[in-house]
């Protein structure tokens, strides 16, 4: 089966299939069979009506496969926030383009991506997966991101629906949200991927939503989605967030996520046998479910199903790092650039060299290229920021480290470590049952695993032993484990003595993801043989999450929920590290090679402790003592440049002490390659940024995480989301404004101008904006046209409308013509129950809502 476009035979083809007939070959059963996953990853086929097993993969910044932990190796991708902060259709597509060949390659139909959901508060802990905290900007990207995976018949799923912008307790917190916001702003992402690009599937939330599951959302899903979109996709939940069995049902899920056991099934069953559950309710979400295998090449109608035998460039190519590299360094945002300190001169005459240039900090040497959680990968590589210094300015340029950045312990570096008897790369991972039965002996080629999600094992395990020779010189390491269990590490040390260290890990928390997203950990200082053979011993302990949940009648759980059926599964990992100077020795040795250098870079940044899924932040503030070391080189250098390798906002209590600051978010497996490239000028950073940074602690629009005792999260800023409310005064002076960014060019305006719609247009089109930009430095550059629309409509806050990009060579100048949006000139009338058009204002033509250019009103 040949699968071409969205627009193309595959969805002419599933428009064309007559899937009632198929349906009522099958008994109720077989039916509800077809909708609870088989696997972690995987749904059930079923040969009789030519439907095959259909793969989904976690994304959205690469296609894992179907392994949580320890898969095959796949392309690490700049994150979402690099993608979008290109402001670049082009970019967003190429991206999704690059993806569906990652999927088809491993058998993929469905990406679970993009995400979708808002940057409403900077403490949000998956912020780094959205796009941004405006919803044109990201509903725009997610369309063109979408457009790219779909066009060649690979699966796009929205994420996460509805109102999920904090992690905080997030399976049982019901977000508050008024009935204009949640139109206005959180559904409009949606809407416009599904309007404009035809999105395959969705997913469902963990969260409430105005105390009704996310899962269970009539109105919702069944409403504002499938009836008022007129979108013929399919829902499916989030994982074990289905919570009850009919209310789900009935209220628009079709998919139950992950198999083969959940709410549906048997229940599901005996809701349609005793009518809790219409069978037409059945029918139209194996509909549905249907469709998704036809567009994606898994509906045998009569050309057989889809066969996966194309070529496709290997993760760790040449032409995808080409690739990545240039994505990366797209997005990235110039954020101050006093005294043009940025390009830094490399290759030329006037290069920097050992002797002229410094790069500290401990992200200069292990760089942080993803974030925590559902998105990460096995990429075949990581480029560390040391890297790409050394091959853009040369090895002899010195990289020194900085000051821990981390709370909690290190995994061990899989470079250092090989199995004790083959001399294999890797370690040794026996899996025993309680009868001491071995499940599973291999070699893995990571310190990680994950067990009870995705085992290629049968059995119950109760015991996971890991061997491994670390290479070590001897002396003092840290050494410790990650993973709920009773931990025995063995180890000898530079006597030759043998030693043990052990603790007992538990999960402290109510979520039942706790084990895979955010386990405990800890580690010892020890005194270490050179090359010592390590053992760590996890003796497994069994969770009823049942009887730990369910009494807790705040959570309101009914016996049916997906999150009870969750078991003990985790992540186990070995850890191991080298112990090293102490800060203070850090900073010092940093500062000194800053003054004898003249020019420092300082890489400072959060790691996927502090941007993951499962939990958010309590501080922007950076970690450890980053802080210092900024200031420490600041004051001894001449220039000093600050690399941010973070996807979110920090504070800077440094910035009038240093002279640049590019913002370089998480920058995927060529991340050190594509950092060296934007501050040499190869490759100019053109991003604007995405959300709004703020100048302290509390000073947003929205701030707090957590819900209240009753577990509301009040959406208490409305449709006033990010820098909208910001240009309403609800929070003090931002540091960098939403949009800003300064590139490696120098701007001038022209007189702009209104481009009314034409009659043909109709009455709800909105106008167009003209206005000619000059590029007056000395290097090509590209600029991003901005325009933003201020109601005259008391309480109604601006909004980003439209942009457009264009590329100007040095001295010259374009014309742009942004076309705005007519989706951003309406209101939600909660009263009415319908949209309303909003008119009068003005529009502000700008380079970020802090730059504002010109302003033209509306009649």
């Amino acid at each position: 089966m040949t699968v071409t476009s969205t627009s193309g035979t595959a969805a002419d083809a599933a428009d064309s299939t007559d899937y009632a007939a198929l349906i009522a070959q099958l008994p109720l059963e077989e039916k509800v069979h077809l909708l609870t996953g088989e696997t972690a990853f995987t749904l059930p086929g079923n040969g009789g009506i030519g439907l095959a097993p259909l793969a989904f993969s976690d994304g959205p910044t690469g296609v894992r496969g179907l392994k949580f932990i320890g898969g095959d190796h796949v392309a690490l991708f700049p994150n979402a926030t690099l993608v979008s902060g290109a402001w670049d259709d082009d970019v967003a597509r190429q991206v999704g383009e690059m993806l569906s060949e990652e999927a088809r390659r491993q058998n993929i139909h469905v990406v679970l991506g993009p995400t979708i959901n808002l940057h409403r508060t900077p403490l949000g802990g998956r912020l780094f997966e959205g796009y941004s905290e405006d919803p044109y900007l990201t509903g725009r990207t997610a369309s063109h991101y979408v457009q790219g995976l779909q066009s060649a018949g690979t699966a796009a799923c929205l994420k996460h629906l509805v109102a999920n912008e904090s992690e905080e307790l997030r399976n049982f917190m019901d977000s508050r949200v008024s009935e204009e916001a949640l139109r206005e702003v959180y559904l409009l992402p949606f809407e416009m991927a599904v309007e404009d690009a035809g999105a395959w599937s969705m997913m469902a939330a963990y969260n409430d939503v105005n105390g009704v599951p996310a899962t269970e959302q009539d109105e919702v899903q069944n409403r504002i989605v499938k009836d008022e979109w007129g979108w013929d996709g399919l829902i499916m939940s989030d994982w074990f967030a289905t919570k009850r069995t009919a209310p789900a049902a009935n209220g628009g899920l079709d998919l139950v996520m992950p198999g083969p056991d959940g709410p549906w099934g048997e229940h599901l069953v005996a809701a349609v046998r005793d009518g809790r559950v219409a069978e037409s309710t059945v029918d139209d979400h194996l509909a549905r479910l249907l469709r998704l295998a036809d567009r994606t090449g898994g509906l045998d109608t009569g050309d057989g199903v889809r066969s996966f035998d194309e070529a496709f460039p290997a993760p760790g190519s040449s032409l995808r790092a080409e690739q990545l590299k240039r994505l990366a360094a797209r997005g990235m945002v110039v954020v101050k650039n006093d005294g043009d300190a940025l390009p830094l001169t490399a290759g030329s005459s006037e290069a920097l060299t050992a002797e002229t240039l410094a790069v500290v900090g401990r992200h200069a040497l292990k760089t942080q290229d993803m974030g925590g959680g559902s998105a990460q990968v096995n990429a075949p590589y990581y480029a560390s920021v040391a890297e790409g210094v050394a091959a853009t300015f040369g090895a002899e340029v010195p990289v020194l480290d900085g000051p821990a950045v981390r709370r909690r312990p290190l995994e061990a570096d899989a470079a250092l470590l090989t199995h004790p008897e083959t001399g294999e790369a890797g370690l040794e991972v026996t899996i025993t049952d309680a009868e001491g039965t071995v499940l599973s002996r291999r070699t893995s080629s990571t310190p990680s695993l994950s067990l009870g999600f995705d085992d290629d094992f049968t059995g119950t395990p109760a015991r996971v032993t890991l061997r491994t020779r670390l290479a070590h010189p001897g002396g003092a390491a840290d050494l410790g484990a990650v993973g709920a269990a009773r931990w025995t590490l063995h180890h000898t040390d530079s006597a030759g003595q043998e030693q043990q260290i052990a603790e007992h890990l538990t999960f402290t928390g109510i979520d039942p993801g706790e084990g895979m997203l955010c386990p405990p950990a800890f580690d010892r200082r020890v005194d270490l043989a050179a090359d010592s053979v390590i053992t760590a011993v996890a003796d497994l302990e069994p969770v009823d999450w049942r009887e730990k949940l369910l009494p807790r009648t705040e959570l309101n759980l009914s016996e049916e929920s997906h999150l009870l059926a969750m078991g003990a599964f985790g992540r186990l990992t070995l850890t191991a590290s080298a112990a090293g100077p102490g800060d203070d020795e850090l900073i010092d040795d940093a500062a000194a090679a800053a003054a004898r250098a003249g020019t420092a870079v300082v890489v400072v940044g959060l790691t996927e402790e502090d941007e993951t899924e499962a939990a958010d932040k309590t501080t922007l503030a950076l970690p450890g003592r980053q802080d210092d070391l900024v200031h420490a080189v600041a004051a001894a250098a001449e220039k000093t440049v600050v690399v941010v390798n973070a996807a979110t906002p920090v504070l800077m209590p440094w910035l009038d002490a240093v002279d640049a600051v590019l913002i370089a978010g998480l920058p995927g497996q060529e991340g050190g390659h594509a950092i060296a490239a934007a501050l040499s000028g190869e490759l100019e950073p053109t991003g604007r940024l995405v959300t709004t940074y703020p100048a302290a602690d509390g000073a947003a629009p929205a701030w707090s995480t957590t819900p209240g005792d009753d577990l509301g999260l009040d959406y208490a800023d409305g449709t006033a989301i990010g820098h909208r409310g910001w240009a309403a005064g609800d929070a003090d002076a931002p540091l960098f404004w939403f949009g800003h960014g300064l590139g490696y060019g120098s701007w001038e305006y022209g007189e702009a101008e209104l481009v009314e719609p034409g009659e043909q247009a109709g009455a709800a089109a909105a106008p167009s904006v003209r206005v000619s930009v000059a590029n007056t430095g000395g290097r090509d550059s590209r600029e991003t046209v901005q325009v933003y629309f201020q109601p005259a409509e008391a309480g109604q806050p601006v909004r980003l409308v439209g942009y457009q990009g264009v590329d100007v060579a040095a001295g010259a100048a374009a014309t742009v013509e942004v076309a705005c949006d007519r989706r951003l000139f309406r209101r939600w009338d909660a009263a009415s129950g319908a949209w309303a058009r909003l008119t009068g204002g003005e529009l502000l033509v700008a380079r970020g809502l802090g730059d504002v250019r010109a302003r033209l009103p509306l009649g």
